[in-house]
């Protein structure tokens, strides 16, 4: 793996810690400022810009490149959040400028993830993008393990501006990083500089053409969308229904979600360290076969220490699936559409999945938990299904180096 590679991982790492420090800080000031119900709005302003500008921040990585969006997303972060930290220790700030900067932050991370998430080809071979999707996973479980610790000690150190402080610290260290790494040379360099010459509605209307009629992209992308939507209210409201009712307490919450992530994490050190994967479009298709069943049958587990065991196994599945997933879509972009592929992944995950929280909430309510978490994994098996009938997934191979 090449230094690159290394600078990028490590500056991604530090933008995630300081996201996780900032949405505490900010959670915490909007509670100095107002009620419950206020804060709920504060926190929830972010998702709004985000999942409405998202696909547009594909577009807008492709026409300028990644790596110029990503270094402006991490400017425009670190210079707000110096000005919010000393707006906090100097007053109290209102909701008004609360709200501002979250908006804000929603319309940077709008630009910002479909442009991370298409830098990876343009910083290494194709023969290290499962290597870097499994690094890039054990970044994100770095990142979203330590920023909450880090927000807590900040706080109780010097309250809400020094958090903010730390945050703008950690998106400055990214920053300072991103500012080193290099786009390699040679034609996924010059295409991404290119850009697309049309105007933004017409690029995006492009790049979705191009998922649609792609023989591989376009059923992984469907498949993951599918995924997304049966699993992501299972595993976060879900979970918390489910505990209510086998009487597991926020302590089981905690032990599942708990070892969903170790055994993502034990995935990402299987893609870093595994030499090859044959047949890489049938284990991800099989993978998420198994995921789907292992989060479907979460609610059948007789008792909390076999739903933890359950959830591990999920966790190590679900992470090879994902990681397969990004890396073969990567690998078969073409260059100039690698920002509005990313963006429509990204959206799947932060625009589309939350849409079925409300539906899972209100299904439990009249039917009961447990078939409306097998109907989840049965959403998410349809994706396995979609990847099944694909003869370019089931072709679909990676290379190596």
């Amino acid at each position: 793996m090449n230094r690159n590679v290394w600078r990028w991982l490590a500056a991604y790492a530090a933008s995630l810690i300081g996201d996780g420090v900032y949405f505490l800080a900010l959670g915490w000031a909007a509670a100095q400022a107002a009620g419950p119900g206020e804060v709920g709005l504060v926190m929830a302003t972010g998702a709004v810009p985000r999942a409405l500008l998202m696909l547009g921040g594909g577009v807008v990585a492709d026409r300028f490149g990644p790596r110029l969006v990503v270094i402006s997303s991490d400017a425009v972060r670190c210079g707000v959040i110096l000005v919010l930290a000393a707006v906090v220790a100097l007053t109290s700030p209102g909701l008004t400028v609360l709200v501002l900067v979250a908006l804000v932050f929603g319309v940077v991370d709008a630009l910002f993830m479909p442009a991370v998430g298409a830098l990876p080809p343009r910083i290494a071979g194709p023969g290290q993008l499962v290597r870097v999707q499994g690094l890039r996973s054990l970044a994100e479980r770095v990142g979203h393990t330590a920023g909450p610790p880090v927000a807590g000690l900040a706080m109780g150190l010097g309250g809400a501006a020094a958090a903010f402080g730390v945050a703008a610290g950690l998106f400055g260290i990214s920053l300072a990083l991103l500012l080193t790494v290099r786009i390699s040379a040679g034609p996924v360099a010059a295409a991404g500089a290119a850009g697309p010459p049309e105007s933004a509605w017409r690029g995006l209307r492009a790049g979705l053409g191009y998922i649609r009629r792609h023989g591989l992209i376009g059923p992984l992308v469907l498949s993951g969308a599918l995924s997304q939507l049966g699993t992501s209210a299972p595993m976060t409201l879900g979970l918390i229904l489910l505990a209510g009712d086998r009487g597991w307490g926020p302590g089981g919450v905690g032990w599942i979600v708990g070892a969903l992530g170790v055994g993502a994490a034990c995935s990402a050190l299987v893609l870093t360290l595994l030499p090859r994967f044959p047949r890489a479009g049938v284990v991800q298709n099989l993978t998420l076969v198994f995921g789907s069943a292992g989060i479907g049958s979460l609610v059948l587990a007789p008792s909390l220490p076999v739903a933890v065991g359950l959830a591990l196994v999920t966790g190590l599945v679900c992470g090879i699936c994902g990681g397969l997933a990004v890396a073969l879509i990567q690998t078969a972009t073409d260059p100039a559409y690698l920002g509005r592929v990313s963006s429509v992944m990204a959206f799947t995950a932060v625009g589309l999945a939350p849409l079925a929280y409300p539906v899972f909430g209100v299904a439990a309510g009249l039917w009961g938990i447990t078939p409306v978490f097998l109907a989840g994994g049965a959403l998410s098996m349809a994706g396995a299904a979609v990847g099944t009938a694909s003869p370019a997934v089931r072709r679909a191979e990676l290379a190596f180096a």
